[in-house]
């Protein structure tokens, strides 16, 4: 009885620990050679919707507005230096709202 008892208790130790790690993984999209994390492109959005720069900075501005946000995501800030941010930031947005935790879209990677 007590190899069995053991065995069940290695059985569920196991489970508990496969679960924290999923739960722990991260999830990443690869675009344009750029890989940053889901959660990033999310508080993205968030950033997005809290701060704007004023018209006549964005009239002024080859940068897009989040590339100016202190607390953008370091994963985030290297899109900033590419020609072609503004739409990298766009698509990544897109992307993101495609179920990117299931893997839905090719570009995500890390999920499940």
């Amino acid at each position: 009885m007590g190899g069995r008892t053991l065995s069940k208790l290695l059985t569920g130790v196991a489970l508990v620990l496969l679960v924290l790690l999923q739960s722990t993984q991260s999830v990443y999209i690869q675009y344009q050679g750029f890989q940053v994390q889901l959660d990033s492109v999310k508080k993205l959005r968030d950033l997005e919707r809290q701060w704007v720069l004023s018209p006549r900075l964005q009239a002024q501005s080859l940068l897009p507005t989040p590339c100016y946000h202190p607390a953008l995501p370091p994963d985030l800030q290297p899109i900033c230096t590419s020609r072609e941010a503004a739409s990298i930031f766009k698509a990544l947005k897109t992307i993101a709202n495609t179920n990117c935790e299931l893997c839905v879209n090719v570009a995500c990677t890390g999920c499940l």
